[in-house]
Formats: C-alpha cells, sequence, structure tokens
C-alpha cells in the first residue's frame, strides 16, 4: 500500500514538476554570488555589515518555501483521504438459534425470550433502508423471514419463533446464504453488501460440518459475525435428566475468523446488547473517499509562516 494519497485531479501533480527547476535555479543564484562577491580584509566591518546573519537561515527559508509550494501542489490536485460513513444499504441475515439448549434460566427470564427481545432492538436500530433477514437454527433450519425493509412484519415472525430440537450449525450457515440471494438488488442493479448475525448457544450436533460451510461463506464473500450466548456453567433438564449447555465459543469464533468477521461472546441479556452494538459498528459503517486538501492546505500555510520567519530573521539588524 503506497503512503501516497490517491488525487480527484491527479493530472494537475504535473506542477511539481517546477520545483526541480527551482532548486536548480537557486544553486546557481548562490553560485554565481560566490563568484561575483565582494571581498573584505576587514572582517570586523563585514561583521557590521551584515549582522551577524547566518548562513543556514537563508537555506531554511528557502527549505520551507519549497515545502510550502510542494503543500500548495499536491492540494491543486485535491487529495482523498478515507472516512467512515454509515452504510445506506445492506442486508442482514438474523440466525438465531431455536434448540432446546435456549430453555435455559441462565440469563433472564431464559436464553431465548432474552435473544428475541435484544435481538428485536437490534433490529430496529438498523437503518430503514437495510433488508433484514431471519433464519431459525436448529436441527433443520429455515428462512423464517425472507430479506425485507418490513420491521413489523419482522417483529411479528421473530415474536413467533418456537424451540426445537438440535442444532445444525453448518446448514444453518447454508440457509443464510440462501436468504442472502433472495434480497433484492438496489436501483443500480447491484447487489448490498451482505452479512450474516450469528446467535447461537451450542454445539453443533447435526447436518454439515460447519467449517465447510464458513468456506462457502467466505467464498461468496458474506462474513459471518457469531454471538456465543449463555454461561459455561449453563444447564438444561430435560428427560429428567441435566444436561449441561455451554456455548461452543471455539467453534464460533472459527466460523467468524474464516469468513472475515467478529466473534463475540454475551453471558447475560446487557452484554447480549452491548454485543449488537459492537457488531453493529463493525459491519454498519464503511470506508469512503473524502477530501482532505485543506490539511494539505494548512501544511504549506505552516511553511510559508516559517518560511517567513527566515526571511525576517534575514533581514533584520539585531542588537548585538
Amino acid at each position: 500500500m503506497s503512503w501516497l494519497p490517491e488525487f480527484e485531479y491527479p493530472q494537475r501533480l504535473w506542477v511539481l514538476l517546477l520545483l526541480p527547476l527551482l532548486v536548480i535555479a537557486y544553486l546557481i543564484l548562490l553560485r554565481l554570488k560566490r563568484r561575483f562577491a565582494i571581498r573584505f580584509t576587514n572582517t570586523g566591518v563585514l561583521g557590521r555589515v551584515v549582522g551577524g546573519q547566518r548562513q543556514w537561515t537563508r537555506h531554511v527559508a528557502v527549505a520551507m518555501s519549497l515545502c510550502s509550494l510542494v503543500a500548495l501542489g499536491l492540494a491543486w490536485a485535491q487529495p482523498l483521504g478515507t472516512e467512515m460513513q454509515r452504510r445506506e444499504r445492506a442486508t442482514v441475515v438474523m440466525v438465531v438459534d431455536t434448540s432446546q439448549s435456549m430453555q435455559a434460566t441462565d440469563v433472564s427470564p431464559t436464553r431465548f425470550e432474552a435473544a428475541k427481545t435484544e435481538a428485536q432492538t437490534f433490529i430496529e436500530g438498523l437503518p430503514a433502508g437495510y433488508n433484514v433477514a431471519l433464519v431459525t437454527m436448529s436441527g433443520s433450519p429455515q428462512v423464517r423471514f425472507p430479506p425485507s425493509t418490513d420491521r413489523g412484519a419482522l417483529s411479528r415472525a421473530l415474536a413467533a419463533l418456537e424451540l426445537e430440537d438440535g442444532t445444525a450449525l453448518g446448514e444453518g450457515i447454508d440457509e443464510a446464504l440462501r436468504a442472502v440471494e433472495q434480497a433484492p438488488d438496489g436501483d443500480d442493479e447491484e447487489p448490498a453488501p451482505a452479512m450474516v448475525v450469528m446467535l447461537s448457544d451450542g454445539q453443533n450436533t447435526d447436518g454439515p460440518d460447519p467449517a465447510e460451510a464458513a468456506l462457502r461463506a467466505k467464498a461468496a464473500k458474506v462474513p459471518i459475525h457469531t454471538v456465543a450466548y449463555g454461561t459455561l456453567n449453563g444447564f438444561v433438564d430435560m428427560d429428567g435428566k441435566r444436561e449441561s449447555v455451554a456455548p461452543d465459543e471455539e467453534t464460533l469464533a472459527a466460523i467468524a475468523q474464516t469468513t472475515g468477521g467478529k466473534s463475540v461472546r454475551a453471558d447475560s441479556a446487557q452484554s447480549l446488547r452491548d454485543a449488537y452494538r459492537e457488531l453493529e459498528s463493525s459491519f454498519g459503517y464503511e470506508e469512503v473517499p473524502a477530501p482532505v486538501t485543506a490539511q494539505y492546505a494548512f501544511a504549506a500555510l505552516g511553511f510559508a509562516i516559517v518560511a517567513a520567519l527566515g526571511a525576517v530573521m534575514m533581514a533584520a539588524r539585531w542588537p548585538r
């Protein structure tokens, strides 16, 4: 990656070719001055005439003048930097774990109810132009709500979710990719950037290998942000037997890493809210070109001020 910025009008950089000519002219003038200088035999008189002027002052003033011209030339070409700007359009697929382990009460009132509540809050905070889809992840993941900007219908679909058996992480990823394909194109007929937010608390029990599904998501350029939900001490009582339902953080983190997403942990409703906020800050903004001409103009002004001070020092006769 080059240290030089991009320019809106790079053809204007030709003006910088004049700088070597100015440097050559300055060196020629210095040589001519030394050749035709008046020779004084009385150095004391010479010191009083020139007022103790130092050679480096002239060089610094000239150097700063040239730097100011360089900065002005770059500013004229209108350099471009980058700034973070909120995405106007995107497709977000919410994958919500609906396995039986979500009935654990280590997160009040239950993992499932807390997850639905915070997912609703997260969705409502997304820009209106975002298409949001809902995928349930159990032993048989399904697209419960295709990508749409209809937040009311999405809220009703989210509220109607019920617990099911099994957890198929790999198939949940594949269903999320199918949901992405259903997203409508924009006015420019280009697909919007897509990302998946996967909320899960259990280990994979069914379906294809999650690692292979993650590679398919990577090939489709769809990052998967994972949220490992629940505490390490979580448990559920099923068929008279108590079972541990600690989140599989390692698998979820591997999915996120493979696809270029982010992996976070949430062990309470509040930490889930914070996790959603952190994830939204990751995919809700994008880098866009932005003019930085003012910065170069300010640098040119700084160099010019230093050059002017140098000229004043050369012209002034300081008391000795």
